[in-house]
């Protein structure tokens, strides 16, 4: 019986770990390689969030002051959104994808900055990027920075 069960909610465990939704409105991959994919054959470029969920003061700061407004709303439609969370509690995420994570972080993420919004073409080369959030509700490089490369 319980075997039966795990083949039946796996699946659905699965597939929960596949999107992460931070924001209002926005659902956000945690595969790099479908985000990459998506954003090849929708023309976009990627929005790459790099977080500590958790634990990162900055992060849920910069949650409630930027990705939960309007005009963030407006102009991540022109993004294809890449989630990637380090978190403490290691129950939040599935041990592969905190190696995901982890492997992705230490590719464009060197310096191991949280928050961090990069900028990727649809090939994976970096465009921009930007670092931080002094959690005073300025929110304005971060818009500069998507504005830019939308």
């Amino acid at each position: 019986m319980k075997k039966l069960i795990i083949l039946i909610v796996a699946p659905f465990l699965l597939t929960a770990q596949a999107e992460k939704s931070i924001g209002t409105e926005n659902t956000w991959l945690t595969d790099y390689d479908k985000a990459i994919a998506k954003a090849e054959n929708e023309d976009k470029n990627v929005l790459v969030y790099f977080t500590g969920s958790d634990w990162c003061a900055p992060c849920k700061m910069l949650k409630k002051d930027f990705f939960d407004t309007s005009t963030f709303q407006t102009i991540s439609q022109n993004y294809v959104l890449l989630y990637i969370d380090i978190p403490m509690n290691r129950s939040l995420i599935s041990a592969e994808q905190l190696k995901h994570n982890k492997e992705l972080s230490s590719r464009l993420n060197r310096k191991n900055s949280v928050p961090l919004l990069t900028i990727l073409n649809s090939e994976g080369k970096e465009l921009g990027a930007y670092a931080g959030y002094n959690m005073n509700g300025g929110t304005k490089k971060h818009i500069a920075l998507l504005k830019k490369f939308q």
